[in-house]
Formats: structure tokens, sequence, C-alpha cells
């Protein structure tokens, strides 16, 4: 049986061949003999080197385009890791360095090099190289964005933090306070309401003995008895109605009945007037458009606190002569404005974190959707600023209404 060779192809289609592959590709690629002189590159590859590539042929590609570092410094040849890859039969994937084209400009590259070798023999190498310029920016954009992101979050969790412990000292203080309020309480009423009924009692003993005695005594003296009778009577009339009067001051300062039985604006009038006239100030009062608006319970409760708390910081620190008080009800919602002449107040002082009366105030605006602004100058005076929200009507509102 004959033997069926197959033909040889001619030299020319193997060249054809890698000419097709390497045109096909977008990676530059380029070979260079033992003296690093390019033997072929690539049109991807000549672009990127801004050259042509009949002028990059034959030229020492270290001197041409990998001379220098991307500072500047001078890269010796006998440090680059492309002609390593013959001179030690070596290997290599770098995407640290920059290639430099033909206008004198740097530009990132990633590059493999690898040795050619016909048969045990090294005879060169073949290098294959991309810009990743665009690479890098993205990469560095990313790095910032992610360096501004976790400041912004060490920030936020900073903030976080101090808000944090604000509002427990907020709530040790709230709870200190309400402590306080029941020991008040229960001393006005151990102290005046405790010994107006002792009193009392004693009274009505003495009355009860005096007249026991009535009947044994002579005219002359039953005559004077009834006569102390009715002083003491009139004696233990006074203590009740001291005592009525503790009582109803115990009961306003708790919760004043004037809010339950003729509504929000009445109170906020009464309270004013009431406090301008107990701190000896001049007040400047103006309400308007509050006729026919209902706010619900808790919403009215806490305007009218804050209202308070306002009041007493100017009776506890301002130092004021008059005093400015305008309360408006428009599309907006409700605005409570207290202004003064006093002293005023540093910026740090307003924002102290002792400062509990102020943070108090603006957390219970701000739980009911509301804000406090408080503005102050020395020497001037301050403002508080309450804007609350009207709730939008509802047959389920509970109204403060007269």
């Amino acid at each position: 049986m004959p033997t069926v060779t197959k033909p040889t192809p001619p030299p020319h289609a193997d060249q054809h061949l890698l000419a097709l592959l390497l045109a096909s590709t977008g990676e530059g690629i380029f070979g260079i003999d033992m003296d690093g002189c390019c033997s072929f590159i690539n049109h991807a590859g000549a672009r990127m080197l801004g050259l042509d590539v009949a002028a990059v042929l034959g030229r020492n590609m270290h001197q041409l385009t990998h001379h220098s570092h991307a500072d500047g410094r001078h890269y010796p040849a006998h440090d680059c890791p492309i002609f390593n890859a013959f001179r030690q039969g070596l290997s290599c994937r770098i995407d640290t360095e920059v290639f430099w084209r033909q206008d004198g400009q740097p530009f990132a590259v990633e590059y493999s090099s690898y040795p050619l070798l016909d048969g045990s023999k090294v005879c060169g190498a073949v290098v294959t190289f991309v810009d990743i310029t665009e690479r890098q920016r993205i990469a560095q954009a990313l790095q910032r964005a992610n360096s501004e992101l976790e400041q912004r979050v060490g920030e936020r969790t900073q903030a976080l933090s101090v808000a944090l412990g604000q509002l427990r000292e907020l709530a040790a203080h709230a709870e200190r306070v309400r402590e306080d309020e029941r020991t008040r309480i229960a001393r006005e009423v151990h102290d005046e309401l405790g010994s107006l009924l002792v009193a009392l009692k004693m009274d009505v003993n003495w009355m009860d003995k005096r007249l026991g005695e009535q009947q044994q005594r002579p005219a002359p003296e039953a005559e004077a008895m009834r006569e102390r009778l009715r002083c003491k009577c009139r004696n233990m009339s006074r203590l009740i109605e001291s005592a009525v009067d503790n009582v109803g001051r115990i009961i306003t300062d708790l919760r004043p009945s004037i809010l339950d039985h003729q509504g929000l604006w009445a109170a906020l009038e009464w309270q004013a007037h009431e406090f301008a006239e107990a701190a000896e100030l001049a007040l400047d009062w103006d309400m308007q458009d509050t006729d026919g608006v209902e706010l619900p319970e808790a919403t009215a409760m806490a305007v009218f606190r804050i209202f308070q708390e306002m009041l007493s910081n100017v009776g506890r620190h301002a130092q004021a002569s008059q005093l400015t008080l305008r309360i408006k009800v428009d599309a907006a919602g409700l605005t409570v404005s207290v202004q003064d002449d006093g002293c005023g107040a540093s910026p740090q002082q307003l924002e102290a974190p002792t400062a509990y009366g102020l943070l108090g105030m603006k957390e219970r605006a701000l739980h009911l959707g509301g804000r406090l602004e408080i503005t102050s100058e020395l020497g001037v005076g301050s403002r508080f600023l309450l804007q609350m929200p009207l709730p939008s009507p509802s047959p389920s509102l509970v109204g403060f209404s007269a």
C-alpha cells in the first residue's frame, strides 16, 4: 500500500496566519531578539506607542518605550523584567509600571513577557501589553469613594454616639426631674396640707370638748364660750380656704385646669400674663388666627409644656425687662415665638450637653413632627421659635376647645 504524505504548508502561509492573529487582537504584542530589538509588533501595539509599525521594527524596545519609571527616574535595562525573560529564561506579569509614547507621555500598562525558545535555546521574548490608565482611574475613584464613605460612616457613627449619649443623659435628667417633682409635691402635701389638717383636727377636738362643757356653764360664761366657738369656726374656715388654695395650686402645677376647660389658646394667654406679672416684665402679646383651630391632646400638651419651658428659661437666665410673644396659625402650621431683651447666650451655652431644658424642648417638638429654633446674641437677647404642623382633619382627633 503506497504511503500518503500530507503536503507541507509553505512558509508564507504560517506567516500569514500569524499576521492575521496579531491584527485581530486589541492588545499590544511585540517580539524582541536577544539584543532587545523589535522583531515584530502588531498595529494595536504600535498605535498605543504613537508610532507606525515600520518605525518600531528593529529598535531597542527598552530604550524606545521602557526607559524610565513613572516618576521619570531612569530604568536600567538590567533591571527590566522584559529583558530578563530571555536573559534568564523567566516569564513575568507586571501591572505597576508604565510605557512611554512617542510624544513623551507615560501610560500605565499591564504587560506579560515570555521567552521564545528554539528547541532548548532562548532566542528572544514575546511581550503582550494593554493600556490600563482607565482601569487605574476607576480604581482610584473607587478607592476615594470608599475612603469618603468610610469617613462619612465614621462621622455619622460619632454623631449617633454623641446623640445617644445626650439622649441617655436627657432620660436620666428627666427621671431626676420627675423624682424631684414627686419629692416637692410630697413635701408640700406634708408640710402645708398636713399641718392645716392637723390644725383643723385640733380645733375640732377643742370645739367638741367645749360643747360638752357648755351645759354646765352659767349663762354669761356660756355666751362668752359661744363667741369663742364662733371665732374658732372662722379660723377653721380660713384654714380650709388655705387648704383649698394649696390643693388648687398643686393641681395647677401638675396640669392647669384651664387647659381642659378653655383650651390651649386660653391656657397660653393665661400662662403668659401670669408669668409676665410674676416676673415683672413688660409683655407684648399677640395671637392670631387661632379661632376654631383644634389640636390633638398630645400636641396641645406638648405645645403648652414647651411654652412653659421657654418662659422658665427667660425667668431663670435672661435678666430681661421686655417679653414679646407671638402666636399664629397659618397654612404652614402653628408658630410660637418667644423673644426677650435679656443678656443672651453664647452658642456654646446653647449647645452644651447639660442644657437639658433646651434639649428636652427640641426632642418634644421633634417627636410630634415639629422643630424648635433658638437664636441668641450676647447683650441683645434670645428668641425661641416653635413650629408645629397642623394635623389633617379627622373626626378621631381630640381637640382642646373652649
